[in-house]
């Protein structure tokens, strides 16, 4: 079930949404103008959350997820986004990279696919690719292009990012204990100013966090592993026919999917089947759950309750019936 709240800020030029969800698919589509996909690659309940704040000019998000998460897709056309990891212990993995906790993610004008740990939560600013190259011209400020249209985990100076943070730490408290103060226009200003202050401070210090070419190796292997499982149509690979395809042996294409996604690829590809199922059970697809569970792979039908009942905390046979009554 989904909660979510949208208040207006007076003249429509600004506005406040907020959205909690114990579901991974309505998580994602309260994200809005965001066109992304989550996938959940742990096991357990999932709770999520998220804020955002529009101004004018410029978003303000808060999210936050219990479960691990692949998530891909984009932000929308000619987006800028700058995200700064919270809270949460786990590795986040970009374009097969572990990000490491003082490095900013960046995504100019491009596709997002990276994976969050479990109890995470992540903060950052969404803007026009477009704005932040006029003021970069207005600014005389040089761009780093290298990293244009592409995710990427970046070092940035230390000074603007926390203050960045301060920023958000900022809007967030206002958010909780005192919104009406984003009704006055001014205000709305001077702080679209000084997110985009602080956004034009950081970007001349980038640099790209280089994973060497071992970790794009081993990406490219991955990436070629996940395009087979999730190309391969109506009919589920196995992973052994994953691993002739990308010619890597079980033992290497699971160090491959250690370093880059942090979990192992039968894990992985069993998540990724079940999140296909859970899908099609919510569209009340098939005529049942057993010929569903057979479409994707699930050969062992007993097994495959007990994988579905663990990894989203409800028998498939719930999914199916919840699907059918809201139909």
């Amino acid at each position: 079930m989904a909660l979510s709240t949208t208040l207006p800020i007076q003249d429509s030029a600004a506005s406040l949404f907020q959205a909690s969800s114990n579901d991974v698919d309505e998580h994602c589509a309260a994200l809005g103008r965001w066109r992304l996909s989550y996938d959940q690659i742990s096991a357990g309940a999932f709770m999520g959350s998220f804020t955002q704040l529009s101004l004018p000019r410029v978003e303000v998000f808060r999210e936050i997820t219990s479960q691990q998460v692949r998530q891909y897709g984009q932000l929308g056309a000619d987006s800028f986004g700058i995200g700064l990891r919270w809270h949460g212990d786990g590795e986040i993995n970009c374009n097969g990279a572990s990000v490491a906790g003082t490095q900013v993610i960046a995504c100019i004008d491009a596709e997002v696919d990276m994976c969050t740990p479990k109890a995470f939560e992540f903060r950052g600013v969404v803007t026009s690719a477009a704005l932040i190259e006029e003021l970069a011209a207005n600014l005389d400020i040089e761009l780093p292009r290298a990293v244009w249209h592409q995710l990427r985990a970046m070092e940035m100076a230390d000074a603007p990012v926390a203050r960045l943070r301060q920023l958000l730490t900022a809007i967030q408290e206002t958010i909780t204990k005192a919104p009406g103060r984003f009704d006055d226009p001014a205000a709305r200003q001077a702080l679209e100013d000084a997110l985009l202050v602080e956004i034009m401070d950081m970007l001349p210090t980038a640099h790209s966090a280089d994973p060497g070419r071992s970790a794009a190796a081993r990406k490219r292997t991955v990436d070629r592993a996940r395009a087979l499982m999730h190309g391969s149509g109506d009919r589920s690979l196995s992973l052994l026919e994953v691993c002739k395809a990308v010619g890597a042996s079980p033992r290497k294409l699971g160090y491959c999917f250690q370093e880059v996604l942090g979990t192992s690829p039968m894990h992985y590809w069993r998540a990724m089947r079940l999140n296909r199922v859970r899908r099609d059970l919510k569209r009340g697809a098939g005529t049942s759950v057993y010929d569903i569970a057979v479409q994707h792979g699930f050969w062992h039908f007993s097994q495959f309750s007990l994988d579905y009942k663990r990894h989203f905390s409800e028998l498939p046979s719930e999914t199916l019936r919840r699907a059918k009554l809201t139909a």
